[in-house]
């Protein structure tokens, strides 16, 4: 049965959820959904705007063909050729065939990588940056935003009602349950999280790129933002684009610190958990201390874009860094983390040597501080290098804004 809803007098929101997905581009956990939104424009042309994954094929369809209620579809603009947003184009093509594809070149080449359908060369619009395409009474301009993610990106502005169609920007995690508008559910607490994961791991390395893009929509009068994935913008915009100002600029958003920590029988363990305590008898709220075996990287990753200090914790494992360390490592260091002050603790029975290896890794980062002495374990934590870990919590809150 179809599900669609309304959001102005002549848009709906034609997307579907899946809640059965269990890691997002086979990477990325997703206990609470994704939902794949598609909008359609009732104009005096019909505008369909992305399709959706082919997980939600039915449901998509369903809702396409109700929400036209016996009209043809006559555009399909396409902004971003990710599959999960255009697994669909051959379904439409074969209910449609008429249908005009709107898209730029980069997509129109994507489309031949992706389909081996057939398509009519009039059939392809091919659009510039700030070309328009009038449907009556609305007025669709197209602004280019490559690398946010993908190169072939575009977003979508109606000059009319306002409203920016922004592809994988300002997208979230999470199923849809029923409030489409962010204003009507308690973001903060319940989805910023998974809106920071979201952004951290999927768009994260690419900051210059979404820099470029929040310059352009500063020039737009935006009154509603409709993403991909999650939900609508219409209200406190500002705070929303403030967040994506910080991440894309690698700004903290909180002093305090992060300890990723990864031990094989509790004695790195132990010194996280207890450098934990000397920084909270320091002064320092709000610290997370995590098993990098245990919780996922994605959710770690998303941490480290908010957190000012990180401490990285890590025994010694064939000679090397442990394993779930260093995958960690390697993907911080993917996802082009920056502006962080970073100290090592390292352990090893016999050839402590994960400091340096981690040391090296984080160097590779931008704007990065190595602050404090390394604490080296020999196996487990001895009294005598408490003082080790008091010195490094008082070298961590020197460098912070308490």
């Amino acid at each position: 049965m179809y599900n669609i809803r309304k959001i102005t007098e002549d848009l709906f929101l034609v997307g579907a959820n899946d809640r059965r997905l269990s890691l997002f581009e086979g990477v990325y956990p997703v206990p609470i959904g994704v939902s794949y939104n598609s909008y359609l424009l009732l104009d005096e042309k019909t505008v369909l705007l992305d399709t959706a994954d082919k997980a939600v094929h039915h449901q998509f369809m369903e809702n396409v063909i109700k929400a036209l209620n016996g009209r043809n579809l006559d555009y399909l603009i396409i902004n971003h050729m990710e599959p999960d947003h255009c697994a669909e184009i051959p379904s439409l093509l074969k209910k449609f065939p008429n249908v005009k594809l709107v898209c730029n070149t980069k997509i129109q080449t994507m489309l031949k990588q992706f389909f081996d359908f057939e398509i009519a060369e009039d059939q392809i619009i091919l659009v510039k940056e700030g070309d328009t395409l009038n449907t009556g009474r609305h007025n669709l301009t197209f602004v280019f935003a490559p690398m946010v993610h993908w190169p072939e990106v575009m977003v979508t502005y109606d000059t009319t009602d306002k409203i920016l169609f922004s592809a994988d920007a300002f997208g979230t995690f999470g199923a849809i349950d029923g409030n489409i508008y962010a204003d009507e559910v308690d973001f903060d607490h319940r989805y910023m999280d998974e809106a920071r994961r979201y952004y951290t791991n999927i768009v994260g390395k690419y900051g210059p790129q979404v820099q470029a893009l929040l310059k352009k929509a500063s020039g737009l009068d935006i009154k509603m933002i409709c993403p991909l994935h999650g939900f609508i913008w219409r209200k406190d915009l500002d705070k929303y684009i403030d967040k994506y100002m910080k991440w894309s600029t690698y700004t903290p958003e909180i002093q305090s610190v992060l300890i990723p920590y990864a031990s094989v029988y509790g004695g790195t363990q132990n010194a996280a958990e207890i450098l934990g305590a000397k920084l909270a008898e320091l002064g320092v709220k709000d610290i997370k201390i995590c098993d990098t075996s245990v919780t996922d990287a994605s959710y770690i990753i998303a941490d480290a874009f908010k957190y000012s200090h990180i401490v990285f914790a890590s025994t010694t494992y064939n000679n090397g860094i442990f394993v779930s360390m260093e995958n960690l490592l390697h993907d911080i260091v993917a996802h082009n983390l920056q502006n962080r002050k970073i100290a090592i603790i390292e352990n090893g029975s016999w050839a402590p040597v994960s400091g340096k290896l981690m040391t090296d890794l984080v160097s590779q980062l931008k704007n990065v501080e190595i602050i404090g002495n390394k604490v080296s374990l020999k196996s487990t934590l001895k009294e005598n290098q408490i003082e080790e870990l008091e010195a490094l919590a008082k070298a961590i809150v020197d460098t912070m804004s308490l």
